[in-house]
């Protein structure tokens, strides 16, 4: 007997009304995914690029790497993701930029005076006193001086199919690990060193016999006397890499090097590619990476510039008539480049006009630290 009440019929409307609302429900998920909405019921397969640094395994550089990798991964929410090989996984550390250019590797992270072969130009950027700018100076320089727009042209000037990131400032670099103390120009006649970049040109014009190694060759070299003397890095780097099972001589200060960063590349293609927004949380992991790089560093090589002098590492300032002789043969160098290269001498020029302003300002405005170490920390009698 069918129920008359009101009640009751409201019961079965409400009933019939649920039963055609679920319906329609799944008819119309039914017709999302058939219409191409995936979203919808699943999420979008990651895009995954893969790298490879120019540092071996254990050096802290590779370390560096893996921190942008996992910042940009993060940030994008899992929707890219970079692997990030050592040196020589796919290619050899110098062939970095001829694979991301050709497409074999997606990106790569590394030096621009790695590639100071293709155009000596780069090297500007890695290179040299930087007219006494220091690493965090030249990529301002490099951001709103105008050093970005030249390092395209440069690329593109050379066929580098890539986008470049320079990001990362590092301390000045030391002279090098000896034998015995240099304590004078003289002592680097005929010596057997490692650098690169437009180092090259300076300490071969100083008189050394110069080689370019990558990080993880330059250990072994010294330890079968292939070199009598070489420059890395930092007291971190050096320390993993085994300097001081080789030396117990280190040489702090130089103008060879004493601005670096680190370069990001991506394939041009690929990268063009990607989502604008991806593009967006690129520019600012690398932004945020670059600033976390730097204090770790901080961190590290202070802690490992204490533990090279416990594993009986002797540190030497290098003298005073060292660097100013660097100084002159860095100008000379450069004023011969500058004649064959019309971008060389652009770039110099607008590096020259920003530090200009910018040293003045910097040397008038921060205090002496030296005077406040002193006054902490110096022993008194």
């Amino acid at each position: 007997m069918t129920s008359t009440t009101a009640n009751g019929t409201a019961t079965s409307q409400l009933k019939a009304s649920r039963r055609k609302f679920l319906g329609g429900a799944a008819a119309g998920t039914a017709a999302a995914v058939g219409m191409g909405f995936p979203a919808i019921v699943s999420a979008q397969a990651p895009i995954n690029f893969r790298f490879q640094s120019t540092w071996p395994t254990v050096d802290i550089f590779h370390e560096f790497a893996l921190d942008l990798a996992q910042k940009i991964n993060d940030m994008t929410g899992g929707e890219l993701k970079i692997e990030v090989l050592p040196a020589g996984a796919v290619v050899p550390a110098f062939a970095l930029l001829d694979a991301v250019s050709k497409g074999t590797l997606d990106g790569g992270h590394g030096v621009l005076g790695y590639n100071y072969g293709k155009q000596n130009a780069l090297a500007l950027y890695s290179s040299g006193p930087a007219f006494g700018m220091d690493a965090n100076m030249v990529l301002a320089w490099h951001k709103y001086g105008g050093g970005k727009e030249m390092l395209a042209e440069l690329y593109e000037q050379i066929g580098g199919n890539v986008v470049s990131y320079l990001y990362g400032p590092m301390p000045t670099q030391p002279f090098g690990w000896f034998k015995k103390p240099i304590t004078k120009v003289d002592d680097l006649k005929g010596l057997k060193f490692r650098t690169n970049g437009l180092a090259i040109d300076l300490f071969t014009a100083m008189g050394a016999a110069v080689n370019a190694l990558p990080g993880g060759e330059i250990v072994p070299a010294l330890d079968r006397g292939l070199l009598d003397g070489a420059e890395f890095n930092n007291a971190t780097s050096d320390r993993l890499l085994g300097f001081p099972d080789v030396s117990k001589v280190c040489m702090l200060q130089s103008f060879h090097q004493s601005s670096e960063t680190f370069e990001v590349i991506f394939n041009k293609d690929k990268f063009n590619a990607l989502p604008d927004k991806m593009k967006a949380i690129i520019n600012n992991a690398v932004e945020a990476a670059s600033a976390d790089m730097s204090w770790k560093a901080i961190d590290r090589y202070s802690k490992d510039y204490i533990n090279l002098q416990k594993d009986g590492v002797k540190f030497y300032k290098t003298p005073d008539t060292i660097l100013q002789q660097q100084l002159v043969v860095w100008d000379q160098i450069v004023a011969k480049k500058s004649e064959t290269n019309p971008m060389f001498s652009k770039i110099e020029k607008s590096q020259r006009d920003f530090a200009q302003r910018a040293m003045a300002w910097d040397m008038d405005t921060n205090n002496n630290r030296r005077m406040a170490y002193a006054h902490y920390f110096a022993k008194r009698s």
